[in-house]
């Protein structure tokens, strides 16, 4: 974990966040729109305000306002501003403000839930908001000034040390979503400092309930957990419960992925080394979580590539040309040790996959045609694979007139 600013430090003198997103252009446009709307009316929440006190980036830049949809739009529209009905379902819209996108949400208290989605009923009471979202450090609000309201009352000696801890009974929250879970132990790779005991034992109870979720979802979130800093202790503790299990059958947790989480934050090659190097098992993960033809294409040319030596280089760059160089790196990632890995890395990296010199023009000026042009081209292509691509035009012409 970064180290704390010196305001998340000393959580009782954590009463004002400063910021550069809280005073830029951007910003000030948005405030002062819905402040006119509404005096006092509108806060930011969650990861803005969190990151903040935590010294972390901020990405987005979420506000909870007591203005409704609709009157939300109507301020944004009176200044000029775009806004885009993202979530209007659920109270959402999107102000964008020279390319700044800024999620401004109705306050909102559930009125019935399913461990899917949740039907709400507006509200203008901030501690009933805070109440339905997820761990106490996500339920931080920050005034235009940056002051700092903690409705739970430990948001922010959560954000002080690393904490991610339930707003009141976890199964209970748990039960509003079950996406919850996978959110429990990714906060806990990106800013935990040891599990909470309690949330712990309640994701270990709730964990048949991930089969109501949808795969994309799971996937969303089984992604920024592996693209953490260093996952291998949250995504152990997911194991041990039995949460991994009922996402991801096929993986299991070793000491690859300890070794690949200081090699690299690609998020695919940490799945690869939570699995079997299998074609088949690939293609099953990638159908149970929908991945992409990219991410799954990828997954398959690991699983499926026959490699060598990582010590013998021409037969990394003979495989690099067959495989993609792309699989072989993921394979020096996942599965060499420490004294090969670098050193064949480093040269696959610097290296620039060749083209074969010949093409089948070539074949058709000396009068060959038909399947033999296939039959030919693959034969000098082995012939050139095998000279570690030295060859070239003229001398693999000359092979084949020999």
């Amino acid at each position: 974990m970064a180290p704390l600013s010196e305001i998340a430090l000393n959580p009782a003198m954590a009463d004002r966040i400063q910021a550069d997103w809280l005073v830029s252009a951007e910003t000030k446009r948005v405030v002062d729109a819905l402040g006119v709307a509404r005096p006092g009316g509108s806060r930011f929440v969650g990861g803005c305000v969190r990151n903040s006190l935590m010294g972390r980036a901020v990405d987005d830049i979420d506000i909870a306002t007591q203005l409704t949809p609709d009157q939300v739009i109507l301020a944004l529209d009176e200044r000029g501003i775009r806004a885009i009905p993202t979530g209007i379902d659920h109270g959402t819209i999107t102000a964008v403000v020279d390319h700044v996108p800024f999620e401004i949400t109705t306050l909102r208290r559930d009125v019935e839930t399913d461990g899917r989605r949740a039907v709400i009923a507006y509200t203008e009471d901030w501690f009933e908001d805070a109440q339905r979202r997820d761990f106490r450090l996500n339920a931080l609000y920050a005034e235009p000034d940056g002051t700092i309201h903690d409705p739970t009352g430990g948001g922010l000696a959560d954000a002080a040390t690393g904490k991610v801890i339930f707003i009141g009974n976890a199964d209970e929250r748990l039960r509003e979503d079950y996406l919850r879970i996978l959110r429990f132990f990714r906060f806990n790779a990106w800013y935990g400092a040891g599990l909470d005991k309690d949330g712990l034992n309640a994701c270990q109870r709730q964990k048949d309930g991930l089969k109501q979720i949808a795969a994309e979802r799971i996937w969303k979130e089984l992604e920024k957990l592996l693209r953490a800093p260093a996952p291998f202790e949250a995504i152990t503790a997911m194991e041990k419960a039995g949460v991994l299990n009922a996402i991801l059958p096929q993986a299991t947790v070793s000491q690859s992925l300890e070794r690949v989480q200081s090699r690299t934050s690609d998020s695919m090659v940490r799945l690869m080394a939570l699995l079997p190097k299998d074609i088949e098992i690939a293609g099953s993960v990638a159908a149970q979580l929908k991945l992409s033809n990219q991410e799954a294409g990828r997954l398959s040319a690991w699983a499926s590539g026959a490699f060598g030596e990582a010590s013998d280089n021409r037969r990394l760059r003979s495989d690099s040309y067959v495989f993609g160089k792309r699989a072989v790196l993921d394979w020096l990632i996942v599965s060499c040790g420490d004294d090969v890995f670098q050193p064949a890395y480093t040269l696959l990296e610097n290296w620039t996959v060749p083209k074969l010199p010949v093409r089948g023009q070539d074949l058709l000026e000396l009068g060959i045609s038909g399947p033999l042009i296939g039959d030919q081209l693959r034969a000098m292509e082995q012939l050139w694979i095998d000279s570690d691509f030295l060859m070239g035009r003229d001398e693999l012409l000359n092979s084949l007139e020999r």
